[in-house]
């Protein structure tokens, strides 16, 4: 992968000096007080800061911080320190008091970050703090040989907590500049995100031919006993294949990987495949939930290179079921095309990279409830100019969809990516997304933050802005603008609780540099 984004256009230059000075005051990061504009029913308390400011590394520059054993001369990429990206967070069942969220710590351009990093809270998101021991995911966090951690980079950080209150982290743990290696590796918290214990390994690779990606992690919410873990494993016909070249090659394929706890987390099932997609076909953004029957619905965007018998070549929207806590599992349902066409800045074109091709998946928690909800990025509403916010609902538990709706956000003449689907106890939907509905032609890239609610089961949405608008193009950079390929979105004491990424750097990056230095931070917003 590399480093792109296209510059911002240079005639505009003084107008981005005059406007981020404007964006500056509203976000007024250094103090966090931003007030949410309300629309629909519900409101949003101010933006709470979950990250630190800056690196919490020593020494972290552009070249990567000490910690990481690597010089910088051996390092391929561009470092942005002080960056922090793609959150996930869960709600702790035993106490709703008590939140735990992560994220990538110092995004590299080509690929993962020098850490993901874990902070919890203990008064419902009011306030956060930094794990005082982080999970050893990767060398700057302190994995070693010994403790299963000795690697330069972690990504894809997930978190779930169990009905017992155990929090589960979830990391890709990889090597960009040696051998390639990669592992799958599962921390368990017992208070409350506090502290980690030891890492488990749920799958290790050596081999050149293969790259783990896109994993995630969900606690049963019916049995402390039962954790599921799944990813999607890129097989590479030749080593050292590029993980997006691999893409195009004959012999290339990425089946659905799957691990799961029966013990509460004290050991791990040997990882094995539950679903192979077949030569030059692939799964990727695997997320398990759980319906209020106690089945488990798996979800994500299934690949078709070529057309097949169903003639669904390319994106789907895709599940597979179990109706025995992750012992067999069902062949994929099709839901529906997963139809993006990408995000750039309108503007310049500068490219924006979104979780175009990861849909997400919710289920209504409630017993005896078998509703499945999944939401994701699709431009079928605009002729395929913009993407915008689809959403399918399933009432039997996902073996039939009804109709899709392609756009239930509320602006349509600008680009909307990036959603997170939850639902509260009480049956509402929230989804969680950006958009470009306030941006100009000028710089910066004005970005906003929405929660969509509907209380009806998907029949009706109403909007709720979250925060202030923010630049995204002062963040960093990996195959364009990027906060990440999700986001978060969790529930406490009724209400939603949003932890999203904002940037928060002095200005957009001028070409060919990174000065000013970008920068980006989580937030955290109530919503009821």
């Amino acid at each position: 992968m590399n480093q792109n984004s296209g510059p911002r256009h240079p005639r505009v230059e003084a107008t981005r000096k005059r406007v981020l000075v404007v964006l500056a005051c509203a976000i007024a990061v250094a103090g966090v007080p931003a007030t949410a504009a309300v629309a629909g029913t519900l409101g949003a308390s101010p933006l709470v800061r979950a990250s630190s400011i800056g690196s919490p590394f020593a020494g972290a520059d552009a070249d990567g911080p000490p910690c990481n054993g690597v010089p910088g001369s051996a390092q391929v990429g561009t470092n942005f320190p002080g960056t922090e990206l793609e959150p996930s967070v869960a709600v702790n069942p035993a106490n709703e008091d008590n939140l735990v969220g992560g994220w990538q710590q110092d995004r590299w351009s080509d690929g993962g970050s020098n850490a993901t990093y874990y902070g919890y809270s203990t008064n419902g998101g009011d306030t956060w703090q930094p794990s005082r021991t982080q999970p050893a995911f990767s060398r700057c966090t302190g994995g070693t040989v010994a403790n299963g951690g000795d690697y330069e980079r972690s990504t894809d950080p997930w978190v779930s907590v169990s009905p017992d209150g155990s929090a589960y982290a979830f990391s890709l743990s990889f090597n960009q500049t040696l051998s390639g290696e990669n592992a799958l590796l599962v921390s368990k918290s017992t208070d409350g995100g506090a502290t980690w214990g030891p890492n488990a390994v749920l799958k290790r690779d050596t081999d050149l031919n293969v790259f783990n990606d896109k994993n995630s992690i969900t606690a049963d919410p019916t049995s402390s006993r039962y954790v599921y873990a799944v990813w999607d494993r890129l097989e590479f016909p030749v080593e050292r294949a590029s993980r997006v070249a691999g893409e195009h090659a004959i012999g290339y394929h990425g089946p659905t990987w799957f691990s799961r706890t029966t013990d509460g987390g004290a050991t791990w099932e040997a990882a094995r495949k539950i679903f192979d997609p077949g030569t030059i076909n692939q799964t990727i953004g695997s997320e398990i939930v759980v319906t209020g029957t106690e089945d488990l619905v798996n979800g994500f965007d299934l690949i078709y290179n070529f057309k097949n018998a169903k003639k669904v070549r390319g994106d789907n929207v895709a599940i597979q079921r179990s109706a025995d806590r992750g012992s067999t599992w069902s062949a994929p349902t099709i839901v529906d095309k997963l139809n993006s066409v990408g995000v750039t800045d309108p503007t310049f074109g500068s490219p924006v990279r979104t979780g175009d091709i990861i849909p997400s998946w919710a289920t209504d928690p409630r017993p005896g409830h078998q509703e499945v909800y999944a939401a994701w990025q699709d431009a079928r509403s605009t002729g395929n100019a913009r993407d915008q916010i689809a959403f399918a609902k399933s009432t039997d538990g996902g073996a039939s969809w009804g109709t899709v709706s392609y756009a239930i956000n509320t602006v349509h003449s600008s680009p909307a990516f990036t959603p997170r689907v939850h639902v509260l106890p009480d049956g509402s939907i929230g989804v969680l997304y950006y958009d470009f509905r306030n941006d100009d032609a000028g710089i910066p890239l004005v970005t906003s933050t929405w929660l969509l609610h509907s209380h009806d089961g998907g029949a009706t949405w109403q909007e709720t802005r979250v925060g202030a608008d923010f630049d995204m193009s002062s963040g960093a950079r990996a195959r364009g603008y990027f906060a990440g390929d999700y986001e978060g979105l969790t529930h406490s004491k009724g209400d939603f609780l949003t932890f999203f990424t904002q940037m928060n750097g002095a200005g957009a990056n001028p070409p060919g540099s990174i000065s000013p230095r970008p920068a980006s931070d989580i937030f955290a917003s109530r919503v009821g």
